[in-house]
């Protein structure tokens, strides 16, 4: 290992020698590379990091196996942290980039249909708004995320067996795009109308994330009882508005010390341990406490948090890139059970979507970093602060969740539970959380 070390003296020579690496030796050197890469980069060592990444990029591939996959989508996550500390050079290199989001969209639906996570997610969910609905005639459920219909459709077909009959529904979703809360709409009001059930439901178009969501628009009707579901949708409230490069805008250097000024910049209010006062626009913590504040405020019987369970919200760039490494890594072993490598929806999966976030966590700071992913002890403490009290989920939402992840067909997946809640996993290592709540009065 010692005589493959980034040396400066081979700046730009082709690395024959690492293309005779077997797969085991190429996917542990290219960690190796990885982290030396990156330690090269929060230290602002620029030319041992274009060493680096040049030996990376002879040995990964986004069409190889999955060391080779991730080792391609950190590598541009580090470079485009390098090419961001100067502003005008990375604004000009993106210049022409669209985000378009019926791709989005697209992709999150690829994710739904090739990984089991969200499927147990929603069983479970699903189970808990049941359990906590028993008896009451009408029911409210919010749903902050409204892209997938299945939830919704398996709650209704589930209230319509109900001993004491089905119970009024109100559906309240929530999305950016008009056009995926109308096909949400149509499916769900045709369902209901099969099972004779009284439904209504209520979308609510919010564009640019939940924290543009105007809280009167989630009005309760008297009478009724509500349930929250929140899937994904809570960790990007932990950014901050502080950015990192704006003094970077306003002095001159060489890019190793903008690098430099940019790690000493990255310390952040969502990992200080002194924050701002709640509410303030610049204070994570704030925006955090606003909004489960307003959820708290509409007094749910039951909301149900599903987050993936990973700490990539680390202060410094060397410890959210190896948190990443090893919560990715177990994403793209799942494809690499499942999924064959020439498939072109797994390429769009893990490049639109892990891809992204990967180059999120790893590149961005300040509150243009939204994928801060943590673990669910932080969860559970930062809810309960919220004044929520963790319901548990019962016996038999963990037993559904169990048997769908075991008629998945593939012996990876495992569900365990953790403090109540239901933790799933990619062999031992936890990716997905999924909590109950209910309002402490």
């Amino acid at each position: 290992m010692a005589q493959l070390s980034p040396n400066p003296s081979n700046l730009g020579s082709p690395y024959p020698y690492l293309r005779e690496l077997k797969s085991e030796e190429r996917g542990l050197y290219l960690i190796h590379l990885l982290l030396t890469c990156a330690n090269h980069v929060a230290t602002g060592s620029l030319e041992s990091a274009e060493v680096a990444l040049g030996q990376i990029s002879q040995l990964s591939a986004p069409d190889g196996d999955t060391m080779q996959r991730i080792a391609a989508y950190f590598t541009e996550a580090l470079a485009e942290r390098i090419i961001k500390a100067w502003p005008g050079v990375h604004r000009a290199l993106n210049a022409t980039k669209i985000k378009i989001p019926s791709e989005e969209t697209m992709v999150r639906s690829l994710f739904y249909e090739m990984f089991p996570f969200l499927k147990v997610a929603f069983v479970v969910t699903n189970q808990a708004i049941l359990e906590a609905m028993e008896g009451e005639k009408m029911v409210h459920v919010i749903d902050l995320n409204a892209s997938e219909p299945s939830q919704w459709i398996a709650l209704l077909q589930a209230l319509s067996g109900r001993a004491e009959g089905p119970p009024h529904l109100r559906i309240t979703g929530i999305h950016q795009q008009r056009e995926v809360l109308d096909r949400m709409s149509h499916k769900l009001v045709e369902e209901a109308e099969r099972l004779d059930i009284p439904f209504q439901f209520n979308p609510i178009v919010v564009s640019g994330g939940l924290e543009n969501l105007d809280p009167e628009k989630l009005r309760v009707k008297t009478g009724e009882a509500l349930a929250i579901s929140s899937v994904l949708q809570l960790h990007p409230f932990l950014a901050s508005h502080k950015n990192p490069n704006s003094r970077l805008l306003q002095r001159q250097g060489t890019l190793g010390e903008l690098l430099l000024d940019q790690k000493d910049n990255s310390f952040d209010s969502a990992s200080s341990s002194s924050s701002p006062p709640i509410g303030s626009p610049s204070s994570s913590q704030g925006k955090m406490d606003w909004f489960l504040n307003v959820l708290w405020g509409l007094s749910p019987k039951v909301m149900v948090v599903t987050e993936q369970d990973s700490n990539h919200n680390g202060a410094t760039l060397m410890e959210r890139l190896l948190e990443a490494l090893y919560s990715y890594a177990a994403l793209f072993d799942c494809l690499e059970s499942t999924v064959p490598r020439s498939s072109i929806e797994r390429l769009k999966v893990e490049k639109m979507m892990f891809g992204e976030e990967i180059k999120n966590i790893v590149a961005c700071e300040g509150g243009e970093r939204k994928e801060r992913h943590e673990k669910l002890e932080k969860w559970i403490h930062r809810i309960e602060m919220a004044g929520f009290v963790n319901l548990g989920l019962s016996y038999y939402g963990m037993l559904q969740g169990k048997g769908l992840l075991e008629s998945y067909g593939c012996d990876g997946y495992r569900m365990k539970e953790e403090n109540g809640c239901a933790v799933i996993c990619w062999q031992d290592r936890p990716l997905y959380s999924v909590s109950s709540w209910r309002c402490r009065k």
